[in-house]
């Protein structure tokens, strides 16, 4: 299945709920103050989120004025501009090599599958990856890992449950250095913010990063559960506080009706989502593209 029909079956809840409503709204309304109204609550049900609601449908209003529209088909298609617009004005994460991406989130989001799937990935590219097992917290979860590893066919470090996380990227670190590793891959514990532990163990990796591979291109990408809407953006900001992050890893996205909250994180935290994935199979990841994802709820 080609990539614009994987991105296109994953929001396929979020379009059929949102296209409909929208045709509805376009297809007997008056571009006046009620129709504005109507569409800035169908953005936000659709977990576009209160806030990019409104500065959207601002920003549709006074442009739809100055160019004097009055086909639905006309100002639909101004819709998709600005959306597109605005999701396209946050830089794009463009992934160097050498690279070390370091994979956070809260527990439950997919963090492990999401790290076999990028795996996967890299390898299609052609890419030398090997995976870290630094989630030495959950019972298994270094097992679980090496599963994924093993069906990837690459190279992963771990040690034993309960031991230092730093400790067992510091070797993946000298790994990737002595065998050329174009694409490290860490994983960490799921953690909430409320666990000052393990988000200042999440600091020590971090700094373990930054010493020992300065020569790696390093990236930090928090996973989110698209099904969680608006909840997920307040861990951007908890993650933030700790960590700097560099991009956003969206998944489950075919499990929601609210893809729309995929505007709300760019436009509200000036974050890229870098990669979306779009089923349960190891080869359902990919990266994001703005008017693609326009096109499809449209």
């Amino acid at each position: 299945m080609g990539l614009f029909k994987k991105i296109g079956e994953a929001l396929r809840k979020t379009k059929e709920a949102f296209r409909r409503k929208l045709d509805a709204l376009l297809s007997h309304g008056e571009l006046d103050d009620e129709f504005y109204e109507e569409l800035e609550e169908l953005l936000i049900s659709a977990d576009v989120g209160v806030t990019s609601s409104v500065e959207i449908c601002d920003e549709l209003r006074q442009e739809a004025r100055k160019r004097k529209l009055r086909k639905a088909e006309e100002v639909k298609s101004l819709l998709k501009e600005i959306i597109v617009a605005s999701l396209s004005d946050v830089p794009a994460c463009v992934i160097n090599y050498p690279a070390v991406i370091t994979i956070v989130g809260v527990n439950g989001v997919g963090k492990t599958t999401t790290i076999g799937k990028l795996a996967g990935y890299f390898k299609r590219q052609k890419k030398e990856v090997t995976l870290v097992a630094g989630d030495t917290f959950r019972a298994a979860a270094s097992n679980q890992l090496a599963e994924w590893a093993n069906r990837n066919k690459v190279k992963i470090v771990k040690h034993a449950e309960g031991a230092d996380a730093a400790a067992v990227v510091y070797d993946g670190i000298s790994s990737a250095k002595a065998k050329a590793t174009d694409v490290l891959i860490v994983d960490t514990a799921g953690r909430l913010h409320t666990k000052t532990n393990l988000m200042e163990e999440l600091k020590k990796i971090d700094r373990v990063v930054e010493r020992e591979a300065p020569d790696m291109n390093k990236y930090t990408f928090i996973v989110l559960d698209a099904t969680t809407g608006q909840n997920a953006l307040s861990q951007i900001k908890h993650f933030d506080e700790y960590i700097s992050i560099d991009g956003i890893i969206l998944t489950k996205l075919d499990g929601t009706a609210k893809g729309g909250v995929i505007i709300s994180i760019v436009r509200d935290y000036n974050l890229p989502v870098v990669f979306v994935g779009t089923g349960e199979g190891i080869e359902d990841i990919d990266t994001f593209d703005a008017k693609e994802f326009v096109d499809e709820i449209f």
